[in-house]
């Protein structure tokens, strides 16, 4: 459908692709282009949002299609392609398998699109964004990984069940890598502005931690058929929205350091403003020793990979 209306690609269109394209055509901020190797899945999801439109009242295009051409003109691109993890299986086990999609995908999207901000889903995140990066060749700040919105929600869940308050008034801050190594920050988040060191005793904000930390592990157990996909791609749309319209959100993300942190050259979650540009601004907070060895350690863990398995 052509309408005129801007105009943002979900790339893979598994559940977590459907559910970001699904969100993003309740905010009714573009027309959403759903776009996976199999023409037939992306033609029927998008269709049955469609028809969704008239009960949930929103308008606009959802189009599903197989060919990168309809990519084109599209400010943001989603890319959710590629195999979920499995019971017992880390995020990192997919690297081989998922790095291949991923240098398809980036091809066309280089090709196609070659405007637009990339916000990336696809395990593992952090090396799947720093390969997309590479093989687009895009700006650094126009390749971004979704993982600090989705690991800080899971922290927030815990920490509003462990209160008993609203999840809205808990704004919670977790960087590092999307995986075991990420680093929950409690000194930085808050319920309704009081840091919840004062409210939830040292033991307890522990297990949290523990419990954000293998968040999406956790649910892999639990589904036994697949791995999370609501909160992953309700986070990836929240990035995408604020993109498109340039919100300048200061959120958490996995984003390119060139000396932040003590870090070079390794996509990462830190705090950034994101917005038109992608990431506009990186923010380097006052971090403890143990908290910027624990931010240094996940880094590393993942620049090691780049190197042995990837080639970088």
């Amino acid at each position: 459908m052509a309408t005129g209306r801007r105009k943002i690609a979900v790339i893979g269109a598994g559940n977590v692709g459907a559910t970001c394209a699904f969100v993003l055509a309740e905010m009714k901020i573009a027309d959403v282009v759903m776009l996976d190797i199999f023409e037939g899945f992306a033609k029927g999801k998008a269709l049955d949002m469609s028809q969704n439109g008239n009960i949930l009242n929103y308008d606009g295009g959802i189009t599903g299609t197989s060919d990168y051409s309809d990519i084109a003109d599209c400010d943001v691109i989603v890319v959710t392609s590629g195999f979920p993890r499995k019971p017992g299986m880390t995020r990192e086990d997919l690297i081989g398998k998922n790095a291949d999609i991923v240098s398809q995908v980036g091809a066309g999207i280089r090709d196609n699109a070659p405007n637009a901000v990339v916000i990336m889903v696809t395990n593992p995140l952090d090396l799947m964004t720093y390969h997309m990066q590479k093989v687009t060749g895009f700006p650094a700040n126009r390749v971004i990984g979704q993982a600090g919105i989705l690991d800080s929600a899971r922290m927030a869940h815990f920490i509003a069940m462990e209160l008993n308050c609203a999840e809205e008034d808990v704004s919670p801050m977790v960087l590092g890598g999307h995986g075991d190594t990420m680093v929950p920050l409690p000194r930085y988040t808050t319920v309704g502005g009081i840091p919840i060191t004062q409210l939830i005793s040292e033991e307890k904000i522990a297990a949290i931690s523990a419990r954000t930390a293998s968040g999406g592990g956790e649910i892999v157990k639990l589904l036994e058929r697949g791995s999370a996909f609501y909160a992953p791609g309700s986070a990836a749309a929240i990035m995408a929205e604020a993109v498109l319209n340039d919100r300048r959100r200061l959120i958490p993300a996995s984003c390119h350091l060139t000396g932040q942190y003590g870090l070079e050259d390794v996509y990462i979650g830190v705090p950034c403003i994101l917005g038109a540009n992608g990431v506009e601004r990186i923010f380097e907070l006052d971090l403890s020793d143990e908290e910027l060895e624990s931010l240094q350690g996940s880094a590393n863990f993942y620049k090691s990979q780049l190197s042995e398995i990837l080639g970088y």
